[in-house]
């Protein structure tokens, strides 16, 4: 099976670690590392810094007179909002229905020129989506793997980047060229980090200059991405957003630019907002040592009420955490006990709003 995946650039340096690959999202990508594991990856991270491979996320580029245009009528957010040099969570969704074929962060080049950077196993669908509805100026290309994409993030992400010699002194959620490299105060752990989205060629280069700068960097694997982003609240798409899971109900509508004339799903979510949405996405925190895991119900009573879509232990809690989808009419409100049915066993936990850890990003 592994051999039907697509692998990193970066493949031999994480097998030279030791790592325990695992399939995600169509890439045969490092779980954890020998000599580390989750827990320990995951502290590096909070208390340090951990740098991932994140190649497999989708890159697509659009191009051409009125390109930023195009996109901002397509997704959701309003790149009107920013400016050049700076990028934007946003997310694409069904004309029809309003639900989240994808979450996605746009680089803002210019008013010709947008980066972005879906998740990997919904690339094509979210490139294909755009090619037919872009006009004749505008250009819509599929760069997947033609870049890899490393996580530097952590307290100490700032001395690490700057090691190399790149910038580092711009804001959250900005981006800074340098040659064919781009440096973007991004990341998905809720720590001040950096994502470098390198050309493929040069990756194995720029892995091998971080490790060399610093003897304080970890490589960490996709098992701590899962565990630091939980505690942050983030959501996952294919879990806690989904093609049925619209962004009103994922509580994901601070992304959408709900005064623009056009975007896709527009009138769905428009109407699904007055209405109100019989689900949200709400944060669980365990009472007792039960850890929530994906589709587990939740429960009052005999009644259940929702269900989880995220779930794990908390390294930094030391508790279970997770995400459920609850039934508004149930009226929960945070501070509400519930049940989790893990395995047959009612676990006892309060209905919370995440974040779980306080965010360090613009620190």
């Amino acid at each position: 099976m592994s051999e039907e995946l697509r692998r990193s650039p970066l493949h031999e340096r994480h097998a030279a670690l030791g790592a325990k690959f695992a399939a995600f999202g169509g890439w045969d990508m490092p779980l954890e590392y020998a000599g580390g594991g989750v827990l320990r990856e995951h502290a590096a991270v909070r208390e340090a810094v951990g740098v991932f491979d994140v190649s497999h996320l989708g890159k697509a580029r659009v191009t051409g007179p009125g390109a930023a245009d195009f996109v901002n009528s397509c997704l959701t957010n309003d790149l009107g909002r920013i400016g050049p040099g700076r990028a934007q969570y946003t997310l694409c969704c069904d004309e029809s229905t309003g639900g989240t074929v994808d979450d996605i962060i746009a680089y803002l080049h210019a008013d010709d020129h947008v980066f972005l950077i879906p998740n990997a196993a919904n690339t094509a669908e979210v490139v294909r989506r755009l090619q037919a509805a872009a006009p004749p100026s505008v250009t819509v290309t599929n760069e997947h793997e033609g870049y890899a994409v490393l996580a530097v993030q952590g307290p100490g992400s700032t001395d690490a980047v700057a090691a190399l010699g790149l910038p580092t002194d711009h804001d959250y959620m900005s981006f800074a060229t340098v040659d064919d490299l781009v440096v973007c105060r991004t990341g998905y752990t809720g720590e001040h980090g950096y994502e470098l989205v390198v050309p493929a060629a040069r990756a194995v280069e720029v892995w091998d200059r971080l490790f060399a700068a610093t003897d304080e960097l970890r490589a960490c694997g996709l098992g701590a991405r899962d565990t630091l982003r939980t505690e942050m609240g983030y959501a996952l798409h294919g879990q806690d957003l989904t093609p049925d899971i619209t962004p009103v109900q994922g509580r994901v509508g601070w992304a959408v630019g709900w005064d623009k004339p056009a975007f896709w799903g527009r009138e769905a979510l428009l109407a699904e907002k007055a209405a109100g949405p019989r689900r949200t996405l709400r944060g669980l925190e365990a009472l007792d040592r039960g850890i929530p895991r994906a589709h587990m119900r939740v429960l009052v009573g005999d009644d259940k009420v929702g269900e989880v879509t995220s779930g794990t232990f908390s390294p930094t809690r030391k508790l279970g955490i997770g995400l459920a989808l609850l039934d508004t009419a149930a009226g929960l409100t945070d501070g509400a006990e519930v049940e989790v049915d893990v395995r047959g066993r009612r676990s006892k936990m309060r209905v919370v709003k995440p974040p779980f850890v306080k965010p360090q990003v613009r620190g």
